[in-house]
């Protein structure tokens, strides 16, 4: 396996005495462009792989981007007209039943501001963040309370799977 891509294969179906087998590729790219946090890669990666899989996507392409407060408020007033920093953005490039293309940014400043607030570590606050964007990608919603719930409920299952 190659640093951030997986290739998985797995039978689908029979035919005859055959095997099909439908390949999983998922690449994921991770760009630190920040010095606040260090950045587990590795445990970025398998959250955002097992949120992808587990969203039934076979082809996806995911790139993360771990940046700074002004990186982020940039980014926030361009797409969303709001100049203050966020905690993550996240992008939809292209999607299909079956392929994901996206990005998720995610703010080391933000985490390190933020996780005592939740009784966390910065290193944990940013691997939700990064967990949280991907949920978006892969369709999760939190635009009301029930859904909200929902997101939460699933980020908390891939962070304790994922912990630091």
């Amino acid at each position: 396996m190659n640093r951030g891509i997986a290739v998985l294969a797995k039978p689908q179906a029979v035919v005859g005495h055959q095997l099909l087998f439908i390949r999983h590729v998922i690449v994921i790219h991770i760009t630190n462009r920040q010095k606040t946090l260090p950045v587990d890669r590795r445990r970025m990666r398998q959250a955002v792989r097992a949120i992808v899989r587990n969203a039934g996507i076979s082809e996806a392409t995911i790139s993360i981007a771990i940046v700074d407060d002004p990186t982020i408020a940039k980014l926030h007033q361009q797409f969303l007209d709001d100049p203050e920093p966020t905690d993550v953005l996240s992008f939809v490039l292209e999607r299909s039943e079956q392929s994901l293309e996206g990005e998720v940014v995610a703010s080391a400043d933000t985490a390190r501001t933020c996780a005592p607030r939740y009784r966390s570590t910065p290193e944990e606050e940013l691997l939700l963040y990064v967990i949280h964007g991907t949920l978006h990608l892969v369709g999760y919603d939190d635009t009301t309370p029930r859904r909200r719930a929902v997101m939460r409920k699933k980020e908390m299952e891939y962070l304790g799977i994922h912990a630091l």
